[in-house]
């Protein structure tokens, strides 16, 4: 009997240490979460910190470092780069590639409406501004005093004097322009062999409207009115 007394004794002493060894692991790894998630609490809070842009920013900074890289591997090889990088870019990427640079080109996609020809028109001619002199700048801010940026009850007329050079720049660009529109807007040939069927230009062009979406459907009945067998 005091055999098997130390035997059960044992076992559970066993047992003891073990719940004991287990639940010390568990506090471990209780601990080694709570000071994982610490840390990845302060690393987003520096992350909020951050600019909107940073990884963008952090990924296009890694791409140039790369792409030095290989230049200069390239370079050390004698082998042209812009050749190498090209044997790496798929079909599919070069097509994406090419239509950028044909957009890039001609960023201009013509007439959509009024308010964006007009943004496009303001973009050119801002371009095409001679860099501000600062210190006529100041000289004019300091002669026309609170006219200077104007107002509701300030009375510009007779304060500035346009410069000759201003007024060739003017009239240059307005020939420009006439020119331009001169190239795309051309009136067409008078046909005097052609049948009369307007009273005037606007409704010359509305009967040339009707006759292109309903000319072939109504070939006949126009047929029969000029011979007068219409019923």
């Amino acid at each position: 009997m005091a055999e098997t007394a130390t035997t059960s004794s044992k076992t559970y002493a066993e047992k003891h240490a073990e719940r004991m060894a287990r639940l010390k692991q568990l506090h471990t790894q209780r601990n080694e979460a709570r000071a994982s998630n610490h840390q990845e609490v302060i690393a987003e809070h520096e992350r909020k910190k951050l600019p909107a842009n940073w990884e963008s920013r952090q990924r296009q900074a890694e791409w140039l470092m790369g792409d030095l890289k290989a230049r200069t591997e390239a370079e050390e090889k004698g082998l042209d780069y812009n050749r190498v990088k090209m044997l790496n870019v798929s079909a599919a990427e070069a097509d994406r590639i090419d239509k950028l640079k044909a957009k890039k080109r001609n960023a201009d996609p013509g007439f959509s409406d009024y308010e964006a020809q007009t943004a496009r028109q303001y973009n050119r001619l801002v371009k095409a501004m001679p860099p501000r002199d600062l210190v006529k700048y100041e000289e004019q801010k300091e002669k026309y005093g609170d006219a200077f940026y104007g107002g509701p009850n300030v009375i510009l007329q007779g304060l500035h004097k346009d410069t000759p050079a201003a007024i060739d720049n003017m009239v240059k660009d307005l020939e420009g322009q006439i020119a331009k529109r001169k190239k795309f807007s051309r009136r067409r040939t008078h046909n005097d062999d052609a049948d009369i069927d307007y009273i005037n230009e606007k409704n010359a062009r509305f009967n040339k409207k009707l006759e292109r979406f309903y000319g072939e459907h109504t070939a006949e009945i126009k047929q029969n009115l000029e011979r007068g067998t219409a019923i």
